[in-house]
């Protein structure tokens, strides 16, 4: 069900700062989740997850397209809603509906933990649902880039929950039709933000193209701020505080 069927280290999990919170990976088939609470979630963050995956998977056993699709698709009542918020976010970013799965689940698990703790943060892939009670900062890991991981950005309790996703064209095997090494979408929905981030992502070829990206994404109605790197030429825009 994942965007591909390689595994990878998640080694960018060594860098977490949980304040706090206890850490737990929960791993259900190509899902792998980093889960951080006030407790020990992992079983009910593992029952969140095998959830969301038996909604996604049978609908596309009725609807192969919503795999593959590059393109977005129709708006469907009798969906899980899961799966219409990841229909929803596709459609105003103007991609496939699998480029928000990961957002749509952190944001799914989130939610779902929230009914035991007040704070929680759920990382999949570099896609975060982050709600907390503390000020907190984010690392941007960006491949090879010489900002990688030289840039933070604060979330203030505020602000959450919160989604912030992230797409690279030269990290990870997601696909990709850019060359960013980071494009960093910051929205209330997880969902859009993972859409918006690979929808950002695919316009950025060149440096040049930054700006333009940057534009994009603050266009669509629920992004909040956006951060997109390219070599060592960085930009951003909206709501959104570097550390």
């Amino acid at each position: 069900m994942g965007k591909n069927k390689h595994y990878q280290e998640r080694f960018y999990r060594k860098w977490v700062n949980s304040g706090g919170l206890l850490t737990r990976e929960v791993i259900v088939g190509e899902t792998d989740v980093f889960v951080s609470a006030e407790k020990d979630f992992s079983k009910v963050a593992e029952g969140l997850v095998k959830e969301c995956r038996a909604e996604i998977e049978s609908y596309i056993k009725k609807h192969p397209g919503f795999k593959t699709s590059l393109e977005p698709l129709s708006g469907d009542k009798d969906a899980a809603d899961i799966v219409k918020d990841m229909i929803r976010s596709s459609r105003l970013a103007g991609v496939g509906p699998m480029a928000s799965v990961a957002g749509a689940v952190s944001e799914f698990v989130g939610k779902g933990l929230l009914r035991y703790t007040d704070q929680v943060i759920v990382e999949n892939g570099g896609d975060v649902f982050i709600k907390s009670t503390i000020e907190r900062t984010v690392a941007v890991f960006a491949g090879d880039s010489p900002l990688s991981n030289r840039l933070f950005i604060k979330i203030k309790p505020g602000q959450t929950p919160l989604g912030i996703c992230t797409s690279s064209g030269t990290v990870s095997h997601s696909l990709s039709f850019g060359k960013a090494d980071a494009c960093v979408i910051i929205s209330r929905s997880a969902a859009l933000a993972d859409a918006l981030a690979t929808a950002a992502c695919n316009r950025v070829k060149k440096a040049e193209d930054i700006r333009t990206a940057l534009s994009f994404a603050l266009s669509i109605k629920g992004i909040l701020g956006a951060l997109v790197i390219y070599g060592k030429d960085f930009g951003v825009s909206g709501d959104i505080e570097l550390a």
